[in-house]
C-alpha cells in the first residue's frame, strides 16, 4: 500500500469516525480520581524563635565593629523585652574577656571623648526610660594602636556588659574581637534612646 493510498484512507468518513471514537474512549477513561495531582507545596519556613528575654527584662546585642585609621567603634543595642518600663541612667558597665572568658587587665573609661568624639553619643549621661519594646544604644570605642613593639598587643574575644552598675551582665561576641593594641583601654558612651 502506498503512502498516497494511506492518506486517502485517513480522509474517509470511516477513518474519521474511528479516530473520533478512539479519542472519546480515551477521554471517557479519565476521571477526576485519576487526574494528576500537582506537586505538593513546600511547607512555609518555620519562624525562628526569638531568644528568651533575660530575667532583667533587657536584652543587649553587639553591632558591627567599624574601623578607621586604628579607631574602632561598636554600637551596642539595649531593648526592653520585658513587660514593665525599664530605666537606664548613665553608662553601661563592661569588661573585656579573653577566649577563655577571663577578664583582661585594661582600663574602662566612661565617655568616648577620652578616645574619640562620636557624634550623637558624646553628651553627658541622661536618664532613659524604656517602655516595653523600646530601645537605647551606647557606643564602645577603642584604638588598636601599638606604641611599643616589645609589648604584646592585647586582644579580647568577648565583651561582658551590663546596662548599669549592679545589673546582671550579658556576654557579647563582637565580630573580629577587640584588638586593643598596646593601649589597654576602652571607653563607652552613655545610653541614648533610639527611635
Amino acid at each position: 500500500m502506498s503512502i498516497l493510498h494511506n492518506r486517502r484512507m485517513r480522509s474517509t468518513p470511516v477513518a474519521r469516525f474511528v479516530a473520533a471514537s478512539a479519542t472519546l474512549v480515551l477521554l471517557a477513561g479519565c476521571t477526576d480520581d485519576e487526574a494528576p495531582t500537582p506537586d505538593p507545596t513546600p511547607p512555609a519556613p518555620t519562624a525562628t524563635a526569638a531568644p528568651a528575654c533575660p530575667p532583667s527584662g533587657v536584652a543587649l546585642s553587639a553591632g558591627q565593629v567599624e574601623s578607621a585609621s586604628g579607631l574602632r567603634a561598636m554600637r551596642v543595642e539595649m531593648v526592653n523585652c520585658g513587660s514593665q518600663p525599664y530605666t537606664a541612667n548613665g553608662y553601661p558597665t563592661l569588661q573585656v574577656l579573653d577566649a577563655d572568658r577571663k577578664p583582661l587587665d585594661i582600663s574602662v573609661l566612661q565617655g568616648t571623648g577620652q578616645i574619640s568624639t562620636i557624634t550623637g553619643f558624646d553628651g553627658p549621661p541622661r536618664q532613659v526610660t524604656l517602655a516595653p519594646g523600646a530601645g537605647a544604644a551606647a557606643v564602645v570605642v577603642w584604638r588598636n594602636t601599638v606604641t611599643d613593639a616589645n609589648v604584646g598587643a592585647t586582644t579580647g574575644t568577648y565583651l561582658e556588659m551590663a546596662p548599669a552598675a549592679g545589673q546582671p551582665a550579658q556576654v557579647l561576641s563582637p565580630g573580629g574581637g577587640i584588638d586593643l593594641g598596646t593601649t589597654d583601654k576602652i571607653a563607652t558612651s552613655p545610653w541614648v534612646a533610639t527611635p
